[in-house]
């Protein structure tokens, strides 16, 4: 199937993340210079054709493969059918062709997910975190439970990108992915307390959608759509890839 290339393509009812738009008020030196920093790689801000190509377009493509292949509906049919082995197989194969992950918590996943119960484990948590009723703290430490239970071989499968990135590529307008390093490294660039810890937790996951709401209310006249836009601006922020 092929994907369209900009979202100015979908339908117009799709959700928006942004609120109306509003000039930024005056930034506070540090955001500022990172603001500048990401408009002097992308001059077109958020709607730029380089920063599509290069940031926003493969996690964006990866959102949409997830709505097509596991949606609410399309998940809990595959688990009435108890067909875990599929869930955690389409999950993997969609993750596998974004860069989000390093390859040795790639192989993770996967060793883990060859087990039928740490498959079937995969799939009930993954449901119950994306689409259960329940609280997002709650939804998130059950989650955490969950990766943290499942079989590994070499290397450990609980990981704050692994604990994030489902989560981020099926709903993006509510989840962020959360890779430790840079994204430290863009809090202190940005002049932002991040108050991280390694062992994951609802508690710093909520300060990373603290951070997040921040960004984007700074942002808010480049227009971002979702979490991918800030992601995006703050792995430009901190990784090395963008180096001046």
């Amino acid at each position: 199937m092929k994907y369209p290339r900009t979202e100015s393509q979908l339908a117009r009812s799709t959700a928006r993340f942004t609120d109306t738009p509003a000039p930024a008020s005056k930034l506070p030196p540090a955001a500022l210079r990172s603001k500048k920093k990401f408009l002097r790689f992308f001059p077109g801000g958020f709607a730029d054709e380089t920063y599509y190509d290069w940031e926003r377009g493969y996690k964006f493509t990866a959102h949409q493969q997830w709505q097509e292949q596991l949606s609410r509906e399309q998940l809990a049919a595959l688990i009435r059918s108890k067909d875990f082995a599929e869930i955690a197989a389409r999950a993997v194969r969609i993750e596998s062709r974004t860069n989000l992950l390093f390859s040795f918590e790639k192989m993770a996943l996967r060793d883990a997910l060859r087990d039928p119960q740490g498959a079937r484990a995969f799939a009930i948590g993954l449901f119950e975190f994306l689409y259960g009723e329940s609280q997002l703290s709650e939804r998130f430490a059950n989650w955490i439970e969950v990766v943290a239970a499942l079989p590994r071989k070499q290397t450990r499968v609980l990981t704050w990108p692994l604990v994030t990135v489902f989560g981020f590529i099926a709903q993006p307008k509510t989840h962020l992915f959360l890779k430790p390093n840079v994204t430290r490294i863009a809090a202190r660039e940005y002049g932002h307390d991040f108050a991280y810890k390694s062992k994951p937790s609802f508690e710093t996951y909520a300060a990373l959608l603290r951070f997040a709401a921040q960004v984007k209310k700074d942002l808010r006249d480049l227009k971002p759509k979702d979490m991918i836009d800030i992601q995006s601006f703050l792995w430009v922020q901190g990784s090395d890839e963008y180096e001046e």
